[in-house]
């Protein structure tokens, strides 16, 4: 095994954002059996300290892999596009409209404390986030065009975290 090698490498995949998630689970209990550091408890140093850092690497490669998000964004730097999204925050002017106006709702819902009204919002928003994966699969599997797919985990960061902060809103409302 090599520590430099993809992450889908390590687990026999093919290096395609779609994924099959189960394939990915019986992948990873294989690998983490040959390389978990309990097997090397009685070899030398060395033979420790390279369990741990192959199963610290299968762990993360596990843990990105299985994360769409992170998947994509991993495929996006691997193909030359890294995400940047601490520098690159452009964004369509439709997409940061829609955003606008999914916060306006928010802060609406919130202060009605309407909690039907915040998993319509939610269901609303997990939808666009759907057909943003979507895009994001067609970019990189069917077009190689990782520059698109990188504008589209731009936008599912945004996503993620509107989410969150719709879930952290609703769980205020249980009495």
């Amino acid at each position: 095994m090599d520590l430099d090698q993809s992450y889908f490498a390590l687990f026999g995949l093919p290096e395609t954002f779609a994924l099959d998630l189960a394939q990915l689970e019986r992948a990873r209990l294989a690998v983490q059996s040959q390389v978990h550091p309990d097997r090397f408890a009685a070899g030398s140093d060395r033979d420790r300290r390279l369990a741990m850092q192959w199963a610290a690497q299968a762990n993360a490669a596990y843990l990105t892999l299985k994360n769409p998000v992170q998947r994509a964004t991993y495929l996006c730097e691997r193909r030359g596009v890294p995400i940047q999204a601490e520098n690159n925050t452009a964004m369509p002017a439709d997409f940061l409209m829609q955003q606008m106006a999914w916060r306006e709702t928010l802060d609406e819902l919130r202060d009605a404390a309407d909690g039907a009204g915040l998993k319509v919002l939610e269901t609303e928003v997990l939808a666009q986030r759907a057909e943003r994966l979507e895009a994001v699969r067609q970019a990189l599997d069917e077009h190689n065009a990782p520059h698109r797919a990188a504008e589209q985990v731009r936008a599912l960061l945004f996503l993620d975290r509107f989410v969150e902060e719709l879930r952290r809103a609703s769980e205020h409302l249980v009495p």
